[in-house]
């Protein structure tokens, strides 16, 4: 009589690989989704890794303005020098700096490579996330978690916001204001021969982009990370 044991050993090696790439489809989904709540590690409560690692890939800013909003959970860490923009995950990074006292969120932190050893001053180094929607790498001691008595941020890019969300800001009433005041004045330039008028206004919408967020103001929810 026929074996039929080798035919059951190839249904169950197909069932255990269609279960595996379900754990697969169902762990790259999570990853999409947008957090609301933080993993605590240390003194810090962070985003899950798997996110951390999409976000940073790509470039976000409505997803970093929900990060930031009011009563998100997520460490913030201030920086404690001016340092060249960097995004060791590959996606894009700032052509401006970060610069002394900016707000960042913490996304992960690197744990010092000393072999076994213990070695006096090494921290490590952190992925941070910028108020643009950019993500960073730095090192241990150019973040602290003391916050300064004015912040700084990395002016939020108003034309790389989806649609729905510039409409928010729109329809706030200071916000609104500036936004328009700024497109009057700049007509559309943001670099370059801009007179001092269009300068001055648009760092007073980035403060007030910034503050309304900070504030509580309504935004629209982003959808999942592509």
């Amino acid at each position: 009589m026929a074996s039929t044991a080798p035919a059951a050993k190839e249904g169950g090696e197909a069932a255990e690989g269609e279960g595996a790439k379900k754990e697969d489809d169902a762990a790259a989904e999570a990853s999409r989704q947008i957090p609301t709540t933080c993993e605590q590690r240390g003194n810090e409560c962070l985003p899950p890794v798997a996110f951390v690692k999409r976000l940073c890939s790509g470039f976000h800013p409505d997803v970093a303005l929900t990060l930031f909003a009011k009563g998100s959970p997520f460490t913030r860490g201030y920086l404690t020098r001016d340092t060249d923009a960097v995004n060791a995950s590959g996606g894009s990074s700032s052509n401006d700096k970060l610069v002394f006292d900016e707000e960042v969120l913490i996304l992960y932190h690197r744990e010092p490579e000393t072999g076994g050893m213990v070695v006096s001053g090494a921290g490590g180094g952190y992925e941070v996330l910028r108020w643009d929607g950019t993500c960073a790498t730095l090192m241990a001691e150019e973040v602290r978690q003391h916050v300064p008595p004015k912040p700084k941020f990395a002016a939020i890019p108003w034309k790389s916001l989806d649609q729905k969300t510039r409409d928010a800001f729109l329809a706030d009433e200071k916000t609104g204001k500036l936004i328009i005041e700024r497109k009057r004045e700049c007509k559309g330039a943001t670099m370059g021969a801009v007179t001092a008028k269009c300068e001055k206004v648009d760092k007073q919408m980035a403060a007030a982009l910034i503050e309304y967020v900070r504030g509580g103001g309504a935004l629209p929810a982003p959808g999942p990370l592509p």
